[in-house]
């Protein structure tokens, strides 16, 4: 049977998969599960709820919040904030637990429920695997006074905004920065904060309309905010995705400031303070070979884990490591946040141009991106990636080839039945070439065996 959990939450089309009946059953379950601490030394379970602005997420929020209080939980009704702020309220508000619903940089017709444990932290797979188990099963019903009470909380916006703001070392003053919000919900809080801290402030992207989240504008749609940063003269701009959990960058240029450039800046940023924890930067597998040489110059050990944010997460944890991050932008500051902040993340990128008086594509500069080709090669059989000769013999005799300029990594994709080529070279005609051939070897050597007759 398949897992009800996927990498990050229960995810898919809203009111096809992910139905209000489901909401409700997966509340009722969680309730059980994540209040079980509270209701041992008798106190009732308290949880906070919030939500990106898509339309699903107002019948889905309903009956996650039905779910909950008819389990006896007292429900903090955050309404829209981003992802990190439920975190950061479930901690600060001594929560038991939080949901988010957001599908994050998916198309408007998706939804999903994600669930914080107490300290703003996501579950492990074993504590999602406990409240899959008691979905849909017979349960105690409360009553009377054991029933849980809804509260409409509208100051978590203005906490979670003292909280950005306390963390930042230095203000904005004299920078001009373009918004894009993507019309999710850091629509309102990322321009506000940036303005609170002394920047100049152009918003796109920043009205949601329950219908138009992630559509043309955000993170994965850059091509508005690199127009919008030129033709204002700003001195760079910030994107988010749908529920604010990453951001990446654009200088004044136009020339997009991916993750790993990032992380880089905020790095050094952190060492030069004395805030980055045994000089360590945690990223993934995937992370740009320039991020790890220019680390190395710098002084700066990068520990690599597998891709996705929970690994990152796990190994900063571990090590008590303050930096982690993605290529895509999910960066992870430990030191104020238990998860991916892409407006904290911003608003850090904005200190260091502002403390250093520095353009942020002179600091973008520290690490080279090598040309890095992905090809994605589907119909084939996953399972054998590591364990076929003949496919490992060929990825060694290019790894060899491309020698300290280049690498070549081959995995099978966690989400989708196909084997991800991921190519770095000296030029993208290299990278090509190599991820082309490793394409045709996976092919040759993984194609599926016929179906029997």
């Amino acid at each position: 049977m398949a897992r009800l959990f996927g990498t990050d939450g229960v995810r898919g089309l809203a009111n096809d998969k992910i139905t209000a009946e489901l909401a409700l059953g997966l509340s009722i379950a969680a309730a059980q599960v994540l209040g079980e601490p509270a209701r041992a030394v008798g106190r009732k379970p308290k949880a906070v709820v919030g939500r990106d602005p898509r339309a699903s997420g107002e019948f889905l929020a309903a009956a996650v919040i039905a779910g909950l209080a008819s389990a006896g939980v007292d429900v903090h009704d955050a309404g829209v904030l981003p992802t990190p702020a439920v975190a950061f309220l479930t901690a600060d508000m001594d929560a038991h637990f939080g949901v988010m619903l957001s599908a994050s940089h998916n198309a408007m017709p998706d939804n999903g429920i994600k669930f914080f444990a107490a300290g703003g932290h996501k579950l492990p797979d074993a504590v999602e695997d406990e409240i899959a188990a008691l979905y849909g099963k017979d349960w105690v019903r409360p009553v009377g006074a054991e029933i849980g009470r809804v509260h409409r909380n509208r100051a978590g916006q203005a906490r979670y905004v003292a909280h950005l703001l306390a963390a930042l070392p230095n203000r904005l003053d004299g920078l001009t920065v373009v918004i894009d919000g993507a019309h999710g919900a850091a629509s309102a809080v990322s321009p506000e904060v940036f303005r609170l801290a002394g920047a100049d402030v152009f918003e796109i992207g920043c009205e949601p309309d329950g219908l138009n989240i992630n559509d043309g504008y955000g993170s994965t749609h850059l091509e508005h905010l690199q127009e919008a940063v030129v033709t204002r003269g700003a001195d760079f701009g910030i994107a988010h995705d749908g529920d604010a959990d990453r951001c990446l960058a654009v200088d004044a240029a136009g020339e997009v400031v991916d993750g790993d450039q990032i992380m880089a800046i905020l790095a050094l940023a952190m060492k030069d303070r004395g805030a980055l924890a045994d000089d360590t930067l945690v990223a993934t597998v995937m992370s740009n070979l320039g991020l790890l040489q220019a680390m190395s110059r710098e002084g700066v050990t990068v520990l690599k884990t597998g891709v996705g944010d929970r690994y990152v997460l796990e190994k900063m944890r571990e090590g008590n490591f303050s930096l982690g991050g993605e290529q895509s932008g999910h960066v992870i500051i430990s030191d104020h946040g238990t998860t991916g902040d892409g407006v904290l993340t911003g608003l850090l990128v904005a200190a260091r141009v502002a403390a250093t008086r520095t353009p942020l594509a002179e600091l973008a500069a520290v690490m080279t991106r090598l040309p890095q080709v992905l090809v994605n090669v589907k119909g084939v059989d996953t399972a054998r990636v590591e364990s076929d000769e003949t496919l490992q013999a060929a990825v060694a005799t290019e790894i060899v080839a491309l020698g300290d300029n280049g690498r070549v990594l081959l995995r099978k994709s966690g989400t989708e039945p196909l084997v991800r080529v991921m190519v770095e070279a000296a030029t993208q005609e290299q990278a090509r070439a190599v991820a082309d051939r490793l394409a045709a070897v996976v092919k040759d050597c993984l194609a599926s065996a016929p179906p029997v007759s």
